[in-house]
């Protein structure tokens, strides 16, 4: 069986920029700056908006802008950009500022959106964010590795234009795409473009999906490695307090999405336990523990990338998340640097 070479894990955070993280700005690029001196891969932000009292960075691509300018080697990601609202030809050139500036250390995570409310208040018709979603993509693709490049629309006809800076990562910024549904996997996977996977789902869903959109258009297995989990994470001194900070964050999340099925209408969906959030939402436990299951998760599901929720998107209060991420750093991290993970098996191609 054909096998891709052996890569190690990369490690990145995320969660900071939702559900209550108005907090201390500067206490925030402080943690960002630790991020980077102890060696994170990257630190990925959402793109959420008309939330006045919860959302501080709605525009992630300004935060982008200060918080590469304040390290060296951390990386950063957006979580994603909604392409339906933005103009393609804007957004392609702010992002090539952004790596041009950065030499080269941004990464673009791209989906259709999740709150119909949004556009709505944009003025754009919902039902339209597929179309809007798959156009814009198409032309900043052309936009970054074309000189000058033109559009017939129907959303967005433009003549031909020059867009600048190039980007400096080449052909362009890494892409990846979020979304569950089967359309949308299948077009990361006709482009080679890994997955940047949900957490609220989980994977679950997803991977399934794309391994077989993957071996359709014969792919291979690099999109799949370089995919991005994410989980909660939750590294303690001792078992008893890792699992009493499991516990607690187990019933914050279920209140959570009980209020959230409220607000839409729905019934309360079935509370987690320890077990379930173990098996498939969280990393919890002594630093040696941690070790053994973030090696399961990737044994599982074949990806190389670990965004950490250490606030879990704003559940746990901002010092609290920033001690989880400095024992992580100085207790796990080192563990990884350096070891070989074996290689993923080459997908099965489907026979045409």
């Amino acid at each position: 069986m054909a096998c891709e070479a052996s890569a190690t894990l990369r490690f990145d955070i995320a969660g900071f920029s939702r559900d209550g993280t108005l907090g201390d700005h500067v206490a925030l690029m402080r943690l960002v700056e630790r991020a980077d001196e102890y060696g994170f891969g990257g630190i990925w932000f959402n793109e959420f908006h008309f939330r006045r009292s919860a959302l501080p960075y709605p525009h992630t691509l300004l935060l982008g802008a200060e918080i590469l300018a304040r390290t060296e080697r951390l990386r950063f990601g957006t979580s994603i950009l909604v392409l339906p609202l933005h103009h393609p030809l804007m957004l392609a050139e702010q992002i090539a500022q952004l790596d041009f500036q950065s030499g080269g250390r941004v990464d673009i995570g791209v989906g259709r959106g999740t709150e119909p409310a949004t556009f709505e208040k944009l003025g754009i018709n919902p039902a339209t964010a597929r179309q809007r979603f798959e156009e814009a993509l198409a032309v900043m693709l052309r936009a970054w590795i074309s000189d000058r490049v033109a559009s017939d629309g129907p959303t967005w006809p433009f003549v031909e234009t020059e867009v600048g800076p190039p980007p400096v990562q080449t052909p362009h910024p890494p892409i990846h795409v979020a979304g569950v549904s089967a359309e949308t996997i299948a077009l990361a996977a006709r482009h080679r473009f890994p997955l940047l996977l949900s957490l609220e789902p989980n994977e679950g869903r997803q991977l399934p999906v794309f391994r077989d959109a993957l071996r359709k258009v014969g792919a291979g297995s690099g999109p799949l490695a370089a995919s991005s989990l994410a989980r909660y994470v939750l590294p303690a001194s001792t078992l008893a307090r890792a699992e009493t900070a499991l516990d607690e964050l187990t019933e914050r999340l279920n209140r959570r999405r009980a209020a959230r099925a409220g607000a839409r209408g729905q019934a309360p969906p079935r509370p987690r336990d320890r077990a379930e959030m173990l098996a498939g939402y969280a990393i919890a436990g002594t630093p040696d523990e941690c070790r053994r299951q973030i090696l399961a998760l990737v044994a599982r599901t074949g990806c190389r990338n670990l965004r950490c929720l250490f606030d879990a998107n704003g559940l746990i209060p901002l010092a609290e998340a920033s001690s989880a991420m400095t024992l992580f750093a100085t207790e796990i991290l080192p563990a990884f640097n350096g070891l070989a993970i074996p290689p993923v098996p080459e997908l099965h191609l489907e026979r045409i």
